[in-house]
C-alpha cells in the first residue's frame, strides 16, 4: 500500500546529529549530503510513484524517495549496487542525505531495492502511452534547479549521440548460435531432439564457432538457421510455447535472416547487404538496432539531449532527453521533442546539419521555436543562377517583383503542393540584361517561375550559415554539448549502460542525467561560473 514519506520533515529529539561535535555538525550542513537533501530528496514526489502500489491493502510501502534517492546517489558518487548498499548502513553521510537523523534508523533487505527498480521497470512496460515515471521526476528536478540558479531557458542547444546497452558486439554467426540456443532452451525436454541436445553442451559453442576457416561461415550459419526452423516447427502445435520471447525472438530472428523458398521448403540464408538495421542485433536485447554513422559502426540506441545554452547562465543543465532505436533520424527526434521545448518556452534552438529539414523549420515556427543551423544537408544550389531571394516575395507565397523589379502579370500559391508561381510578361524579360542568369522559364505567351517553399527555406537557412556572424553565433551556442555528451559517456558511463532493453535504458538514463545536473548545479552553488576567464600569469611575482 502506498504511503508518502514525512517523518523526514520533523527531526527526533535525540539522533545523531544532535550527539556530534559542533564542528562535524557544521561540516556536515555544508556537505554535498545536505545539498542533496534540500535539493534533490526534498523535490521527489513520491505521489509520482503511487501506481506502483496498492491503493487500500497490504503493508505501507518503504519511502520511495529513499529508493529513488539511493539510485540517484549511486550515480552521482559512482557506486556499484554491493556498495551503495553499505554505504546507506553505515555512512552518516548517506543517511543524512535521505532525511535519516540516525545512523541505522531504517533498515531494509537489498530485494526491496531491486523490487522496487522491478516494479517501475514492469510499469514502464505495461504503460507505455503514460507518462515516463523518472521523466517526470527529472523535469520537476530541472525546474527547482533552473530556479536555484536563475537560468534563462530561451535558448536551447540540441544533439543526439550513439549509446549502447550491455550487450557485445556479435559477429551473425554467433547472433545466430546464441539466437538458437535461447529457442532451444525454452523447448521443454520431451521437445528436445538429439540435434538439439548437442547446442546445450557447455564447451560446444567454442569448437562451433571458432574451429572454422572464414570460407565455411556462411554454411555453418545456413546449418544453425536449419535448427532455428526445426525449433520453430517442435512449437507449432505448443500455442503456450509460441508465445515464450525466447521462442518469438528465434521467430523474428529468423524473417530477418532468412528467405523460406516454397519450392525447396527450406529456409536459405539472406546476402548481408539484404539484412535490414533494424533488424535483431543481438539475442539479449530486441529493441537495439544498428547505424553506420559517418564510417563508425554502431548497436544500440540514439540519445537526444536538448540543454540551456543562453550566455548569461552561470552553468548550463540539460533540460530533455530521449532514448530511440538508433536508426531514427534526427529530424525524428527533433519533432518529437518540439512540444516539450514549447512548453519549456524555448524560443531559439542551436543544433547540427543533422535535423535541418525545410518542413522542421516550419513546425518549429508553429511553437513558437526558431531555428538556428551550423550546417546542413542537401546539395549546395547552383551558382550561376540568381538566387530565389533576388525575387521579393511575400510569406514564401506571393511574388512581388522580378529581380529586374517588374511585377508579374499573375501569382499563384498552390496550398495543397506547397508551391508558389508567378507568370511575367516574355517581351519584357526577351529584353532583360539578367535573362542569361534568371530564374524564370521561357514558354510560348510568357516566362514563369515555379518554386516550391521547400526550397524557398532551404535557400534562407543556407544563406544564414554563409553569414560569418550569424554562423560563428550557432556554432559557438551548440558547441558545448559535444562536451556534455563526452562527459555524460566518461563520468556518468552513459556510452555503455549496465542494463539491456530501451525501457530499462530510459530508465537507467534519466537517473543518470538528474545525477549530471546535480553536478552542475553544485559548481554553481560552490562559486563556479563558466562566464569568468582565468586570468594569464605574466611570471612569477617575487620580492624585491
Amino acid at each position: 500500500m502506498f504511503r508518502e514519506n514525512r517523518q523526514h520533515l520533523q527531526d527526533n529529539l535525540f539522533n545523531s546529529l544532535y550527539g556530534m561535535d559542533s564542528r562535524l555538525s557544521q561540516k556536515l550542513q555544508n556537505s554535498w549530503a545536505a545539498f542533496f537533501y534540500e535539493h534533490v530528496f526534498c523535490q521527489i514526489d513520491e505521489n509520482l510513484f503511487a501506481p506502483l502500489y496498492c491503493n487500500d491493502n497490504g503493508r505501507p510501502n518503504f519511502p520511495v524517495n529513499i529508493m529513488m534517492g539511493l539510485d540517484l546517489i549511486k550515480e552521482i558518487r559512482g557506486y556499484t549496487d554491493e556498495v551503495l548498499l553499505d554505504e546507506y548502513a553505515f555512512n552518516y553521510q548517506i543517511s543524512f542525505a535521505l532525511g535519516l537523523r540516525t545512523l541505522g534508523e531504517r533498515y531494509f533487505a537489498p530485494r526491496t531495492l531491486y523490487e522496487f527498480r522491478a516494479r517501475l521497470y514492469h510499469y514502464s512496460l505495461e504503460h507505455p502511452e503514460e507518462a515516463d515515471l523518472i521523466y517526470a521526476q527529472f523535469e520537476k528536478i530541472t525546474d527547482h534547479f533552473i530556479d536555484v540558479a536563475g537560468l534563462n531557458t530561451d535558448e536551447a542547444r540540441m544533439d543526439s549521440t550513439q549509446i549502447m546497452s550491455n550487450i557485445k558486439l556479435a559477429g551473425r554467426l554467433s547472433l545466430t548460435y546464441d539466437v538458437l540456443v535461447q529457442g532451444i532452451k525454452a523447448l521443454p525436454e520431451h521437445l528436445l531432439k538429439d540435434s538439439l541436445k548437442i547446442f546445450l553442451k557447455a564447451d560446444y559453442k567454442t569448437q562451433f564457432l571458432y574451429q572454422l576457416k572464414g570460407k565455411d561461415t556462411l554454411s555453418r550459419i545456413q546449418g544453425l538457421i536449419e535448427h532455428c526452423s526445426e525449433v520453430l516447427q517442435q512449437v507449432e502445435e505448443y500455442p503456450d510455447l509460441k508465445t515464450k520471447a525466447e521462442v518469438q525472438r528465434l521467430e523474428r530472428f529468423l524473417k530477418e535472416q532468412a528467405i523460406y523458398s516454397e519450392e525447396e521448403n527450406r529456409w536459405a540464408v539472406k546476402e548481408a547487404q539484404e539484412i535490414s538495421s533494424k533488424s535483431l542485433q543481438s539475442a539479449y536485447d530486441a529493441d537495439a538496432t544498428y547505424r553506420n554513422k559517418n564510417g563508425k559502426k554502431h548497436v544500440g540506441y540514439a540519445l537526444n539531449l536538448s540543454e540551456t545554452c543562453a550566455d548569461e547562465n552561470p552553468v548550463q543543465i540539460v533540460t530533455h532527453y530521449d532514448l530511440a532505436p538508433n536508426t531514427t533520424s534526427d529530424i525524428e527526434l527533433f519533432k518529437k521533442a518540439l512540444p516539450t521545448l514549447s512548453e519549456q518556452e524555448v524560443k531559439d534552438v542551436y543544433t547540427d546539419g543533422g535535423y535541418y529539414s525545410p518542413d522542421m523549420i516550419e513546425e518549429a515556427k508553429t511553437h513558437g521555436i526558431t531555428v538556428h543551423y551550423t550546417d546542413m544537408t542537401g546539395r549546395k544550389a547552383s551558382s550561376q543562377k540568381l538566387p530565389y531571394s533576388a525575387f521579393e516575395i511575400e510569406n514564401n507565397q506571393k511574388v512581388l517583383h522580378c529581380p529586374a523589379n517588374h511585377a508579374p502579370l499573375r501569382t499563384t500559391f498552390d496550398d495543397k503542393e506547397k508551391t508558389l508561381s508567378a507568370h511575367f510578361n516574355r517581351e519584357i524579360c526577351t529584353q532583360c540584361p539578367l535573362k542569361e542568369n534568371c530564374r524564370v522559364k521561357f514558354q510560348k505567351k510568357d516566362t514563369v517561375l515555379r518554386v516550391s517553399q521547400k526550397v524557398l527555406i532551404a535557400e534562407q537557412t543556407r544563406f544564414k550559415i554563409e553569414n560569418r556572424e550569424l554562423r560563428k553565433e550557432a556554432t559557438s551556442k551548440r558547441a558545448a554539448i559535444e562536451g556534455t555528451n563526452s562527459t555524460l559517456k566518461r563520468a556518468h558511463g552513459v556510452g555503455k549502460l549496465s542494463v539491456r532493453g530501451i525501457v530499462k535504458s530510459m530508465l537507467v538514463v534519466g537517473a543518470k542525467l538528474i545525477a549530471h545536473n546535480f553536478r552542475q548545479l553544485t559548481r554553481f552553488v560552490q562559486g563556479y561560473d563558466r562566464r569568468k576567464r582565468s586570468k594569464l600569469h605574466q611570471g612569477i611575482p617575487v620580492a624585491i
